[in-house]
């Protein structure tokens, strides 16, 4: 990513130690649950000298029995300890229970304990991150009018930075400010204004413009182009001001839109839309009208260089390319969102009113590249809550192409996930009596489904607490108007607006009519693999390579499922023991309802997925053509226990199969011979799901191996002649190397697969995706 101007660091350069030796006390709140100060969480021990006994009692119990097992003798002793990883358990991440009218207030600290400001007040703030000495672009906008700059450091900010007419919030400073979310932040990112916005509002803010040192506003004066006084839009005397807003009702499963269009520059999207939205580039027919007042979230856009992510950019501009200069309709109308539509919302250029100041959180566990847009569509989903609104305004700032193009890997979160994000959040419900337990309630969801870890769920209940402690109050709920099947919308009034098509000739895209808008082949991957689920063995370390694979090939498809004998809760890494991994597919089908399709996939195969466009995904694939992965064996006297074993397996479970199973079984394998295939790479359509599941329930308990079990499946489920077949035919597979033969002297990108090889480091990953990048060469923004 590019357009947030953040700087990344990397090793140990990218979390310093902390800056000051003495913590100072969050003030005290009472909070259900594990004890941490960062969250006062507190519970009480009626009688701490009986707990302290029992204690004692269990340790020396402990102690005794170990010494017991390490000198017993007979080593049968120990059969009962069973040393298989046990299957994961899901992460039980409990509600904090908070009791909101007990939060004590944390008032603004004395002047002479920290500076002249500490009693400043203000309704209008600017709050930045800062990395180095003020720019320019920063002195201009310190002289606003009727607006205080607020500027946040961290731990690259130097320790003199100084601007005349702006406050800035060192690393000390903050520490001692007395907020609970600060605890949370690290010392590196830009995700520190969160201390800042709780400053602004303990310091009277009733708008905060969430900006960066980089944002030249145009003309000088923001009134021109936000809605900065609600309440006069909302009004009687005013008349009630009306907004165009998105008419959701044309196509009722549509999540998210690209506001770019409505501004005049369809073939330009911005950083968080799902890739695959990317190619809905046609302007809206009609619009609805909603009452202006309520849009609380107010994301402006950007002329110059816009918020795009990095695959627009390496895609849209080559190294001899001019900078970024594009340019969106300044009299186009602001446009709306209604609920059950959302839209990407960053944090350098939009207006927060009081209403929405509890959606200022950036979350912490996510890449700092995705903090800012997984807000955003975390906020739009409880605005719904309170009956507000995001709306989309024309350019409001300019901002120069003079940033550093950050790779794609810092924006995984982004690419891997976002869709999934939204489609959950436009679902989800909560039956909280109260605001903040709801938005604690769907931050607890969002840990529960993986979209952010624990730690912002502790975050968010530290942060709640700080606005309350600062002065803020809940916002009052109302019903969800899609619940009711309405949109927010004036009766029966619809407009028609069609958007100015600007020239981008700049990029070097020729905007025909008979061109679709190219957007780059992983576009078209993600369009055909975009709703099928891969699931993946990882036998390598998955603490070294897990998110590795989420992000070479989450890119790609629906979701990325990873199993392994090494299961991680932290990585969500399920358990699958290898040689029954076929056992693990069924639940993982349950999960997907809607995936017309799952690819499974060792990772001792790595897949070629720009040679599969042409494949049928209504079909089944698997390396039946390839020979020294599909092979047939005659069951003699001589056969080694193995397959005597395996055959016999297989004859019980084949005369035990329904009609058409048997049928179809022994058709395709007339001398019944044993049929081995190593299963490295098959794919089930969603029609064959059932047949897979039936199958894997009538084969039980029984000791076949994976290699056995799935060509009995496939054999079973259809004839091969029905197979498609194509699908994994060019795959080269290596059966036996040389000790020094390396993977990167077979592998070629012009074949479907290969087969072996061997990642187990990040060293090895960024190998392998330079090869790979021959076939796709967006890869290489990876490394």
């Amino acid at each position: 990513m590019l357009v947030q101007g953040r700087r990344i660091r990397h090793g140990a350069d990218a979390e310093p130690s902390k800056p000051f030796s003495q913590s100072v006390p969050a003030p005290n709140s009472p909070i259900r649950g594990r004890k941490s100060r960062d969250l006062s969480f507190s519970f009480s021990l009626p009688c701490c000298s009986t707990y302290k006994l029992i204690a004692l009692v269990i340790l020396v119990s402990s102690v005794a029995s170990l010494f017991f097992l390490r000198r017993a003798g007979d080593r049968a002793g120990l059969l009962c300890v069973d040393r298989r990883p046990a299957p994961p358990r899901p992460a039980r991440i409990s509600f904090p229970e908070i009791s909101w009218s007990s939060v004590s207030p944390i008032r603004p600290l004395d002047p002479t304990a920290a500076a002249p400001y500490s009693s400043f007040s203000s309704d209008r703030w600017i709050v930045v991150s800062v990395y180095s000495y003020p720019t320019d672009t920063l002195r201009l906008l310190v002289k606003t009018r009727g607006w205080q700059l607020l500027a946040v450091g961290n731990s690259h900010t130097p320790a003199d930075w100084s601007l005349k007419g702006a406050i800035f919030l060192s690393l000390d400073l903050q520490a001692r400010l007395g907020f609970r979310t600060v605890d949370f932040l690290p010392y590196a990112s830009y995700v520190r204004k969160s201390a800042g916005y709780l400053f602004a509002i303990q310091h009277g803010a009733k708008v905060i413009f969430d900006a960066d040192d980089r944002a030249e506003i145009i003309g000088s004066d923001m009134s021109r182009h936000f809605d900065l006084d609600l309440d006069a839009a909302a009004g009687a005397s005013a008349g009630y001001s009306v907004l165009l807003q998105y008419e959701r009702a044309i196509d009722i499963n549509r999540t998210v839109v690209n506001p770019y269009v409505h501004f005049g520059q369809r073939s330009v999207w911005p950083r968080g839309l799902p890739l695959e939205s990317v190619r809905k580039v046609d302007h809206e027919e009609f619009y609805t009208e909603v009452r202006g007042g309520r849009q609380y979230i107010q994301q402006g856009l950007s002329n110059g260089l816009p918020d795009v992510d990095s695959v627009f950019y390496f895609t849209r501009r080559s190294s001899t390319s001019e900078p970024f200069d594009i340019h969106f309709d300044e009299n186009a109308p602001k446009i709306a969102l209604p609920q059950g539509l959302m839209v990407p919302v960053n944090s350098f250029n939009t207006i927060f009113h009081s209403q929405a100041f509890w959606a200022l959180m950036l979350p912490v566990s996510v890449s700092s590249m995705a903090s800012d847009v997984i807000r955003g569509y975390w906020a739009q989903r409880l605005l719904w809550e309170i009956g507000g609104y995001v709306a989309v305004y024309p350019p409001t700032i300019r901002r120069k192409d003079k940033a550093k193009a950050y790779p794609f890997a810092e924006e995984k979160d982004l690419h891997v996930n976002v869709g999934r994000l939204i489609e959950f959040l436009v679902s989800w419900r909560s039956n909280k009596a109260n605001f903040f337990d709801r938005i604690l309630d769907l931050s607890l969801a969002m840990a529960i489904e993986g979209f952010w870890t624990q730690k912002d769920v502790e975050l968010t209940a530290a942060w709640l607490q700080d606005l309350l402690a600062v002065g803020y109050r809940q916002s009052n709920m109302m019903p969800l108007l899609q619940d009711q099947q309405k949109e927010a919308s004036l009766k029966g009034e619809r407009r028609k607006f069609v958007p100015r098509k600007l020239p981008s000739v700049h990029l070097g895209v020729d905007e025909a009519e008979t061109v679709n808008y190219e957007i780059g082949n992983l576009i078209r991957w993600r369009r055909s693999f975009g709703n099928v689920v891969l699931i993946m063995y990882c036998s390598g370390p998955v603490e070294r390579t897990a998110l590795e694979w989420r992000l070479l090939y989450g890119r790609i498809f629906k979701s990325v499922v990873i199993l392994s004998e090494r299961n991680s809760t932290a990585l969500a890494v399920e358990y699958g023991e290898q040689s029954k991994i076929y056992r693990y597919l069924p639940k993982i089908f349950d999960q997907f309802p809607t995936a017309e399709g799952f690819l499974f996939l060792q990772d001792s195969m790595v897949l070629n997925y720009w040679n599969l466009l042409q494949a049928d995904r209504t079909k089944l694939w698997i390396t039946n053509k390839v020979l020294q992965s599909w092979t047939s064996v005659s069951i003699e006297s001589t056969s080694s226990k193995w397959f005597v074993k395996q055959s016999a397996l297989v004859k019980q479970v084949v005369g035990s199969l329904p009609v058409h199973f048997q049928v179809s079984f022994k058709r395709s394998n007339p001398e019944e011979k044993l049929i081995i295939c190593s299963s490295e790479v098959f794919y089930v359509p969603r029609q064959f799901i059932s047949d897979f599941v039936d199958l894997t329930n009538l084969i039980g308990d029984l000791d076949i191996h994976h290699k056995v079990a799935v060509p009995l499946f496939f054999l079973s489920m259809n004839s091969p002649k029905n197979f498609d077949s194509n699908a994994l035919t060019r795959v080269v597979y290596k059966g036996s190397l040389p000790a020094n033969c390396s993977f990167l002297s077979y592998y070629t990108a012009k074949v479907h697969a290969v087969y072996p090889l061997k990642v187990e480091n990040e060293p090895d990953f960024m190998k392998l995706v330079q090869f790979m990048a021959s076939g796709d060469p967006l890869l290489m923004e990876l490394v």
